[in-house]
């Protein structure tokens, strides 16, 4: 399946993993934009999902905002699932190999991934929009209805991920770019690549080696010099032991 890689590739390769919801999908996870994304369920509390997930929703109505967050997002119990520990795995025989994400769900660096950089943060972080005190995961999962609220200032705290109206990370972006326009092989995982500008970050690949692995088409797909429309799980899962069977 991976025969070409296989091929070509040496303990000093280097790797990038840039990953979407979709990687997520089988620890229980839904994505944002498929047939039965969370963006399909329609309203909340008459309002839609991509109106919550903005920062002037949570600054208006923040009540509402942290329900839809606990109900909808937080995914308390979620755990890496295959495809998140495949990626790990092949960190563990290819050392310059980065994960990029757009996923906020902490799941990468649970599964053992180092050289993972969150594009739109994560949810294991959380900090007061007032004095800026930062807060572990374990603070917001306490919530119970409430608006959580910081016990130095009084300030909301709110999770550390971008929202619709807010920009990515300078810091973040730098690093992503530099990653992709450096790598050897670039797979796109479980992305509808439609988000951006996450997703324009794509373009400083100058490799050969590009796969996209997703279930239904992307704008990149052209680009691509392979796609494959299969379960992220199973193809990563594939991929670390034919490279695992490369380097015994």
């Amino acid at each position: 399946m991976f025969e070409a890689i296989c091929e070509r590739v040496t303990k000093e390769s280097r790797f990038v993993f840039f990953t979407g919801a979709g990687i997520s999908t089988d620890s229980g996870i839904k994505d944002f934009r498929s047939g039965s994304g969370l963006y399909s369920e329609g309203y909340y509390s008459g309002y839609a999902p991509e109106e919550i997930l903005g920062i002037d929703f949570l600054q208006e109505k923040p009540e509402i905002f942290f329900k839809f967050y606990k109900d909808k997002i937080l995914n308390e119990g979620a755990l890496p699932n295959k495809g998140h520990k495949a990626i790990a795995c092949i960190e563990s025989l290819i050392a310059n190999t980065h994960v990029v994400t757009q996923n906020i769900d902490g799941l990468h660096s649970k599964a053992g991934s180092v050289n993972v950089i969150e594009l739109h943060g994560s949810i294991l972080n959380n900090y007061c929009m007032a004095c800026k005190r930062r807060f572990d995961f374990s603070y917001i999962p306490d919530f119970t209805g409430e608006v959580p609220i910081c016990d130095v200032c009084g300030g909301i705290v709110r999770p550390d991920v971008v929202l619709y109206g807010e920009n990515l990370d300078d810091v973040s972006i730098k690093g992503a770019v530099t990653a992709i326009e450096n790598t050897d092989f670039l797979f796109a995982i479980g992305s509808s690549l439609t988000v951006y500008p996450a997703s324009g970050l794509l373009k400083y690949y100058r490799g050969n080696f590009f796969y996209i692995i997703n279930i239904g088409q992307t704008p990149y797909d052209g680009r691509a010099d392979r796609v494959m429309e299969v379960n992220s799980s199973i193809a990563l899962g594939i991929l670390e032991q034919e490279l695992c069977n490369v380097f015994g």
